[in-house]
This record gives structure tokens, C-alpha cells and sequence, in this order.
């Protein structure tokens, strides 16, 4: 790390931009703290979406979070000459697009016909054949993230650790451990562990004296994870029943978490919570490995056609899953098995 950089001279406002989705918002977060501290008198503005902007819990004073609703308030053509002058507004020296879409497309160049230099990620997208055949791994998006304020003459070092780090906040529930969270649901098709398989998993903790806690979203996937409960002591849905902000508690209260290549996973990595991964259709070479989780805990079946794709779609193109099915629940649970803690089963209190 350089002693002191031009950037450091002066103080400069700096627009960040990443709308979607909320696993790459989530991934965005650790490279904004890291250089929010590193540059305590740079003036960061992150545009996002309100929802996702959420998850900047605790936020360095110089990081200003800008909760933009794209489908309501600046939608159609009109809505983005709307944005243009709100983003205008926040006046910019520098703009970095950590999302690399046609919408951060227009404002890059709007920006630039104003002289602001702007950076963009860099998503590899003539890359993917080299993934995707040769199996070639690319860099991870948060390191890209990085590279993006390093370009803008801002380098910086991953130091970002939990966005609790004063304590956890207080929940409505008594946790009690071991605590593993296991999140059997993700936005893909292909990307998802078969319900049976987790469901397995779950039973085989549980049998072993664990506590396990579902997270989910309300409806359908609170209903059907509340049928896993029914006849299980040890089992507990916490699915539909808390904000964003309280699954993120929870989730820091757990001694491991179970994902697969979801947002649950970035999530529980802002909180410092290991992550038990697991990985069909794509795997850590695509680039979206949480922040900060050992390659040792991200399973993958290791099959030729693996990955398929680099972020999920809603089949599978052999037809057959074999990815997952080739994932036996009892390889996942003895990877958590092996990262909890030696407690007794019958300790309630929380970590």
C-alpha cells in the first residue's frame, strides 16, 4: 500500500453505482468500506436501490447510501433524464461503475460529456467461453470492485471484517448452539440443491444435536419450510417472520451458514459467519466466491460440465441436476460438522 497517494491531497466526491442484484450489491460492500476507511476525507456517494441499500449497516461517516426506486420514480425515458439530473446533483468527481449495464451505460457517458472521469468493472464477458470450456477461473467481483477505486487513483486493501463490529443488535428469539443456517433457496432453477437433499441434510444435523434455522422469504417458501419443523425440535424456520436488516443478526449469530451460490451466502459473509457453500450449475471459477470464505468449504461434485453457466438459469441443459445429485447430503454436513465449534449441545446462549 502506497504511503500517501495525490487522492489523499485533497478532498473528492466519488459516485459508486450498482442497482443489482442483491448478492452483487452485497459483494460491493466490503470494497466501499475498505475504502471508505483507507480515505476518511473522500466523500462517497453508492447509488443503489432502497431495498439493497439496506444492507450498509454501520457505514464509515463518509459513505452516503442513495436509495433509488428505478421502477416508480425514474422509469421510461423520462425517468432517466430525472436520474440523470439527481445524480447530477450529488456532483461527482469521479464515477465508478460497479455494475457495467446499459442503464450505468447512459450515465457513464452523461458523466464524461461533464469531464467526470469514470471507471467500470470489469465483468469478463469475453471471458466466459474460456470458463465455461476450459474451466478458467476468473478473478473475484469484489477484488474487481477493487481494481475499479484503484483505477480512480484509490487503492486499497480488503481489511472490511463484520458490519457489526461494536456487537450484535438485539432479536426476538433465543439462539441456541451450535447454530447452523441453512438458506435452501436461491433465485435459479440450477442453482438450487434439490429439497429432498436439503431436507437431509437438515435431519442429519439436527440428529447430530444441532440447532438448525431456516431463512427463507414469506409465502410459499415459509410455508413449505415450516412442514421441516413440524415434527423436529431442532429445526426452526425463520423464513417471512424478520426485516433484512434482522436476518443479518441472525445470521451473525450462527456458528456456520448453508447457501449455495445465492445472496444468502454474501450475506452471511458481511457478518463474518463461515459459509458452507454449495455449487451446481456454477462454481467459485465464475467469479462470485463470498467475501472472505475458504475455497475448502465450497463443495462442488467436480463434473466435467461444470459450470454450465456463469450465473444460473432455469434448466439444466443435460436435463439430469447431476451437479447436485452428485453432492450427497452427508458430504455437506460433514463439511459443517467439521467447522462447528466443540460445544455442548445443550448451552442456549448466544455468541
Amino acid at each position: 500500500m502506497p504511503n500517501t497517494t495525490i487522492a489523499e491531497t485533497k478532498s473528492r466526491r466519488l459516485m459508486a453505482l450498482r442497482f443489482s442484484a442483491l448478492g452483487d450489491v452485497a459483494m460491493t460492500l466490503p470494497a466501499l468500506y475498505s475504502l471508505a476507511r483507507r480515505y476518511p476525507d473522500l466523500h462517497i456517494d453508492f447509488v443503489t436501490t432502497p431495498f439493497f441499500g439496506r444492507l450498509f449497516i454501520n457505514p464509515p461517516a463518509n459513505l452516503h447510501v442513495h436509495g433509488i426506486d428505478l421502477k416508480k420514480e425514474y422509469k421510461g425515458a423520462a425517468g432517466m433524464m430525472r436520474l440523470l439530473r439527481y445524480l447530477d446533483g450529488l456532483r461527482p468527481d469521479m464515477v465508478a461503475d460497479l455494475h457495467n449495464v446499459g442503464r450505468t451505460w447512459i450515465i457513464d457517458k452523461w458523466m464524461r460529456m461533464r469531464g467526470v472521469k469514470v471507471e467500470m468493472v470489469d465483468k469478463m464477458r469475453g471471458g466466459r467461453r474460456r470458463v465455461l470450456k476450459l474451466h478458467e477461473a476468473q478473478p473475484p467481483f469484489i477484488s474487481r470492485y477493487a481494481d475499479v477505486f484503484a483505477r480512480l487513483g484509490y487503492p486499497i486493501e480488503l481489511d472490511f471484517e463484520t458490519l457489526f463490529p461494536d456487537g450484535l443488535p438485539e432479536v426476538e428469539i433465543e439462539v441456541k448452539h451450535p447454530a447452523v443456517g441453512v438458506a435452501p433457496f436461491a433465485r435459479y432453477y440450477n442453482k438450487t440443491y434439490p429439497v429432498a437433499q436439503m431436507r437431509a441434510v437438515v435431519e442429519g444435523l439436527t440428529s447430530r444435536g444441532v440447532n438448525v434455522y431456516l431463512f427463507g422469504a414469506r409465502g410459499r417458501e415459509a410455508e413449505q419450510l415450516g412442514t421441516w419443523t413440524a415434527y423436529n425440535d431442532r429445526c426452526h424456520s425463520l423464513a417471512g417472520r424478520f426485516t433484512l436488516e434482522q436476518e443479518l443478526a441472525l445470521m451473525a449469530r450462527m456458528d456456520v451458514m448453508v447457501s449455495m451460490d445465492s445472496a444468502n451466502q454474501h450475506m452471511a459473509s458481511l457478518t463474518g459467519t463461515p459459509v458452507v457453500s454449495l455449487w451446481g450449475s456454477t462454481t467459485p471459477a465464475c467469479g462470485f466466491m463470498a467475501y472472505r470464505q475458504s475455497a475448502d468449504n465450497a463443495l462442488v461434485a467436480g463434473l466435467d460440465c461444470q459450470p454450465c453457466t456463469i450465473a444460473g438459469s432455469a434448466v439444466c441443459p443435460k436435463g439430469t441436476l447431476d451437479c447436485f445429485l452428485e453432492l450427497p447430503p452427508e458430504r455437506v454436513i460433514g463439511a459443517v460438522m467439521r467447522l462447528l465449534p466443540e460445544t455442548s449441545t445443550d448451552n442456549p446462549t448466544d455468541r
